[in-house]
């Protein structure tokens, strides 16, 4: 028997009474206090009188200890895990008592990303009306070394562009994302309303990693350094 079992039975309050048990060879030992050949069994703690007190469970290793707290913890996690999905199914159908209500709010986070992308669309045509001055001017040039001046302000301009387009494509991954996630939330409100008890449905759906900003800077600024 190890150490460390011998100090845990050593470090454990022993219960009054009259410990017995069968050890390893069948034999019955018996004791006033826990028998350490036993540590291994479970070993009945008797009265006086003979009859059963109680019983004293096996003394666990560290590494049965180990594992047993983890299980612990893992079913601690586990109805946690259970007792979240409930309330978030509720909350659920707290805020969209019915399909009309959840559309709204569906359009609502759409309607926020389409107005930066329409703010987007004019910063471009804004963007796109300022390089044709300057393309006509870089024609006078042609086939010589642009000016310092103009080469800056068409750098510039391809900068902002680049930016905006860039800015766009997200807007439009943006828009894909809230249509995933009410697609996906809707589902579940179908069943919930139907009668499915909450947090029976599984996980909730995650509304995933936090797109890039879809928002564009206002038009004055775009294709401008953002203040430090």
């Amino acid at each position: 028997m190890g150490t460390a079992v011998v100090a845990a039975m050593a470090q454990a309050p022993p219960v009054t009474g009259i410990y017995t048990c069968i050890d390893d060879k069948g034999r019955r030992l018996t004791a006033d206090r826990p028998i350490a050949e036993c540590s291994a069994k479970p070993q009945q703690v008797l009265n006086r009188d003979g009859s059963l007190r109680t019983v004293i469970p096996p003394t666990l290793t560290p590494e049965e200890r180990a594992e047993k707290e983890a299980a612990e913890r893992a079913e601690k996690e586990a109805k946690a895990a259970a007792a979240d999905a409930v309330r978030r199914d509720r909350n659920l159908v707290a805020r969209f008592p019915n399909e009309a209500a959840h559309a709204r709010a569906r359009e609502a986070a759409l309607d926020t990303v389409r107005l930066a992308m329409k703010a987007t669309e004019i910063r471009l045509r804004d963007l796109a009306a300022e390089r044709k001055p300057l393309k006509d001017e870089a024609e006078f040039y042609q086939g010589r070394q642009l000016p310092p001046k103009l080469r800056a302000q068409i750098d510039a301009n391809d900068g902002a562009v680049e930016a905006q387009r860039g800015a766009a494509a997200t807007q439009e991954a943006e828009l894909g994302r809230i249509n995933k996630l009410y697609d996906l939330e809707l589902e579940r409100l179908r069943r919930l309303w139907a009668g499915a008890p909450a947090g029976s449905l599984g996980p909730i759906p995650s509304s995933g990693a936090p797109a890039a900003r879809v928002g564009t800077r206002p038009a004055s600024q775009a294709g401008k350094p953002a203040p430090h």
